[in-house]
């Protein structure tokens, strides 16, 4: 997929005697270049680590050589004198225009031909587009390397790595530039393309369907007239929303359901949840949470678990898109709210504060909320602590019948979406110094929700297949 047949073109390689008569030139070459560099020492008075990555270099670049050579030889995109142009005029032959390519095999410097419309005053080289080298400086090769790099890494780091691992040049700012390009187009991709599993697919048992935000620092431009957690009300980062779907069939020595390897996948941006009951659309997070839920086949599984930390968009979210949902509030955030109380009430590290504490657990434990409620009860109205908890969790008590959860095998905690959180976002997007835009880190995100999903390879073949149909 996302080839398109050799042609035998003159000056190409698809003649059987140029093929070999090329082969037999270009071995010879490699090999005379070799046998320079090494000399006439010994072999074990080699630096074998010298040797090898200047052998690398010099046969990547008789390569280039051989390859631009080929590229130049044919003058076939010359066979008209007009050809259409995009806006549906017509343009003409203006000669032939050089661009240096930055490839997989180093810089390359081809010679196209040219067009000129007049009518909308732009100009272009079919054979760019029919290598895949339109919109910019970096071969198909280099852009999915910069694709893969950007998305795990950040662009320093990234050029980097293109450069001590495969050789190639991209500066710092182009990495960047060509990763948030590619972003988009993925982030655009994600939209259009949502597709369930086949029917033949297997879908797990028990699927879980997770929602969480969590903040991305961004230019001061980005936060104008937003409020935020600052002392003054001010805010620093945007909230990216993030939806992870994930198995866990697997169980470990204690019984409690373990994530299967490899079934977690992700998708997030800057955008919002918030929607009235009187629009006709969902929130672009809601319809970005169907798209991965369809994607997945979660309406097709047995069971179906969303799980949250309580917060009301999620619920509301939830009880709208997937009624049928089993809602489950995490336990380890529940937990978090019972402690909180128990500072309040009788101090930070006070015994009968953790004994408090304690009893309060064992009761969410074994799903006896009446008895937590009882006890909240009893401080609310001199505690604002206790009384925010007692809210919480009157309103969340069908979502923490936690011993109801555990005998039927369910997951009651939401570590796999923290750790989305995490992984998905902070590790990329919240190193010191990072300060995005809105649409630069929306573009980051997609990239990188897409590579940790391992939809990437996906996502090149329709890329490569719509260019080639195009060509």
């Amino acid at each position: 997929m996302g080839r398109r047949p050799a042609r035998n073109t003159p000056g190409g390689l698809g003649k059987g005697g140029q093929k070999g008569g090329f082969k037999a030139a270009f071995e010879g070459e490699i090999v005379a270049e070799i046998e320079a560099l090494v000399g006439t020492d010994a072999v074990d008075d080699w630096d074998l680590e010298a040797i090898e990555t200047a052998a690398r270099r010099k046969a990547m670049r008789v390569a280039a050589h051989a390859v631009e050579r080929l590229i130049n030889a044919d003058t076939s995109d010359h066979g008209d004198p007009t050809a259409p142009c995009a806006c549906g005029q017509t343009a003409r032959y203006a000669g032939r225009r050089d661009k240096t390519f930055e490839s997989v095999l180093g810089s390359l410097t081809l010679s196209r031909a040219y067009y000129h419309c007049e009518s909308c005053e732009t100009g272009f080289c079919p054979r760019d587009r029919a290598l895949g080298l339109q919109g910019g400086s970096l071969s198909p090769g280099v852009l999915r390397m910069v694709g893969r790099v950007g998305a795990m890494v950040s662009f320093e780091e990234g050029h980097e790595l293109l450069a001590e691992l495969g050789g190639v040049n991209v500066p710092t700012k182009h990495v960047e530039r060509a990763a948030e390009a590619l972003g988009r187009e993925i982030a655009e991709d994600e939209k259009r393309v949502a597709l369930p599993p086949a029917p033949d697919d297997p879908v797990a048992p028990t699927l879980y369907l997770g929602m969480d935000g969590t903040g991305v620092p961004v230019r001061k431009e980005e936060l104008v007239d937003r409020a935020g957690k600052q002392p003054d009300g001010s805010a620093k980062t945007r909230e990216v929303k993030l939806v992870t779907v994930w198995s866990a069939e697997g169980r470990d020595e204690e019984d409690t359901p373990v994530r299967d390897e490899g079934s977690v996948s992700y998708s997030a941006a800057i955008e919002s949840a918030a929607q009235k009951d009187t629009d006709e659309t969902p929130s672009e997070f809601a319809a970005r949470v169907e798209r991965e839920a369809k994607r997945r086949g979660f309406e097709r599984a047995k069971r179906q678990v969303v799980l949250g930390d309580g917060a009301k968009w999620i619920w509301n979210l939830a009880s709208e898109h997937f009624p049928d949902a089993i809602q489950i509030v995490d336990r380890f955030h529940a937990k978090q709210h019972l402690s909180d109380v128990a500072k309040s009430i009788y101090g930070p590290g006070s015994d009968l504060g953790k004994q408090w504490a304690r009893e309060r657990y064992d009761e969410l434990d074994a799903g006896d909320t009446e008895a937590i409620l009882c006890a909240l009860r009893m401080h609310s109205p001199n505690d604002d602590e206790a009384r925010k908890c007692f809210d919480y969790i009157n309103g969340n008590r069908e979502r923490m019948r936690y011993a109801d959860f555990r005998a039927a095998g369910l997951c009651t905690s939401t570590g796999v979406v923290e750790a989305g959180c995490k992984t998905a976002i902070g590790t990329r997007c919240k190193r010191a110094g990072m300060h995005w835009t809105v649409a630069g880190a929306d573009a980051t995100i997609a990239l990188r929700c897409c590579k940790l999903s391992g939809r990437y390879e996906d996502f090149w073949e329709r890329r490569s297949a719509t260019r080639a149909a195009a060509a």
